[in-house]
């Protein structure tokens, strides 16, 4: 049984509110579930203290079982000192796409054409 560790969603509509619980990683989202073991309300400030509480002991235990978190739970366990979360590096995210650059290259070659018959 592969276990994660990841959020389930309550509260109404437009106002979000999250579990973060141990679950079946073939479990739906909102179902059934092993534990609870903190809750996320992105509703409250970014600095405020209740937006993310985590019950560390139990975190600890289940990862030592083998549980996975989900990437956004791991943030939340980084900032909490609990694991390390991994720097990542897309040097392809900036890189715009071909119509992009094709638009870029008719731009500056209009350009160039322009101070050719400046000059």
């Amino acid at each position: 049984m592969s276990l994660k560790i990841r959020l389930t969603r309550g509260g109404a509509k437009k106002r979000p509110y999250y579990r973060i619980v141990v679950a079946d990683s073939r479990s739906p989202r909102d179902g059934r579930f092993i534990e609870k073991v903190g809750t996320y309300d992105p509703m409250k400030p970014k600095d405020d203290a209740g937006r993310v509480v985590l019950e560390t002991e139990k975190i600890q235990a289940w990862l030592a079982k083998g549980a996975q978190p989900t990437d956004r739970v791991l943030r939340f366990l980084d900032a909490a000192g609990l694991l390390k979360r991994p720097a990542r590096n897309n040097p392809q995210k900036a890189v715009p796409g071909k119509k992009a650059q094709e638009r870029a290259d008719a731009k500056a070659a209009a350009a160039a054409a322009g101070e050719g018959e400046a000059a």
